[in-house]
Parts: C-alpha cells; structure tokens; sequence
C-alpha cells in the first residue's frame, strides 16, 4: 500500500468511529492483533480498540474530532488532531461534571497489508483533567 491509501484507511477509521461511532469501521480497518501501545503497557486485539473509543463517546456523547494534520510515509501515518466534548457521562471514574473540554493530541498508526496493526497515542490528558476542574490549574511551585 502506497502512503496515500494508508492515510485514507486511517482517517476513514478515525472518523467513522470516532465522530459517528461507527465502531463497526474498526473490524473493516483494524488488524485483528491490533497492538495500542500505552504508557502503561499494551494491549492488543480490536475489542480495546472499541471499548476505548465507547469509553470516551459515553463520557462526551457530543465528542467530535477534527484532524488537523496528516504526515504518511511508509507504513507509518501520523494525524495531529483535536476533540471537543462535554462531559454528561463517567470518565475513568470521574462522574459527569457538565463542562466542556477541547484537547489535542496526535496518533501514530503503522499500516500492514491495508489494517491498522499498531497504535501510538499522545495527548493532553493533564490539560483535560484540568478542564474537567479534576485537577487545580496554575503553575507547579516547588
């Protein structure tokens, strides 16, 4: 596959499933030993990759992503992108606070034989508990 079709497999799962909740795109476009690398280890197959994205669609049942910037080269495809929500529902464990949340982040995915097989995530997930008024803003002082 060309850089340009693993660009579109990606972004055509990033929207359906993540803007619509079309999580049915994850079985068209994920591998089914899909590794999603986390800072706390990894975990692999598609049902994460569907429990993470309903996890979110129930906190912030208006989520919406917009992806600001696709790089691809090679089997890698990178998308800079931002999310907007309000959070109505349970968020790991923070019960719904009714406020509205704007993050950024960027994925990575690696693209094999036409299926996401890899998953690279970072975002703002201090800047979003901050939002949530989970965790106080302000500057850190020694």
């Amino acid at each position: 596959m060309t850089g340009k079709h693993n660009a579109a497999t990606v972004l055509g799962l990033l929207d359906a499933a993540w803007n619509t909740g079309d999580i049915e795109a994850i079985e068209r476009a994920v591998a089914r030993d899909h590794i999603d690398h986390e800072t706390d280890g990894a975990e692999t197959g598609r049902s994460h990759v569907a429990q993470t994205i309903l996890a979110y669609r129930v906190a912030f049942p208006d989520l919406r992503m917009s992806f600001e910037d696709q790089i691809s080269q090679g089997d890698r495809v990178v998308t800079r992108w931002t999310a907007t929500g309000t959070h109505l529902g349970e968020f790991i464990g923070i019960p719904a606070t009714g406020r509205a949340a704007v993050v950024s982040g960027i994925f990575i995915h690696r693209v094999a034989d036409g299926l996401i097989a890899e998953t690279w995530t970072s975002f703002d997930g201090l800047g979003l508990l901050q939002q949530l008024g989970v965790i106080p803003t302000g500057a850190v002082r020694n």
